[in-house]
């Protein structure tokens, strides 16, 4: 599954933006969009890809956190 973000304009005329859907394809999450919002316009739509977590810290994490910590 793939997830997807959407900036859509309502019937409404209401601007509705990072609207994000989980879809196997553009085509399924542009009819999951429709169905919530009935004829509404998408004005655009991106595939949002995933952010990796890292398990753990290494020690340039550490570094960091303690540079972090001085400057304030």
């Amino acid at each position: 599954m793939n997830k997807y973000g959407f900036r859509i304009r309502t019937r409404s005329g209401g601007l509705v933006e990072n609207l994000q859907v989980q879809a196997r394809d553009r085509a399924e999450a542009e009819q999951k969009i429709s169905q919530v919002y009935h004829h509404c316009e998408i004005l655009e739509c991106r595939e949002v890809t995933p952010t990796l977590k890292k398990e753990g810290l290494d020690l340039e994490d550490v570094i960091s956190l303690i540079n972090k910590q001085e400057e304030k």
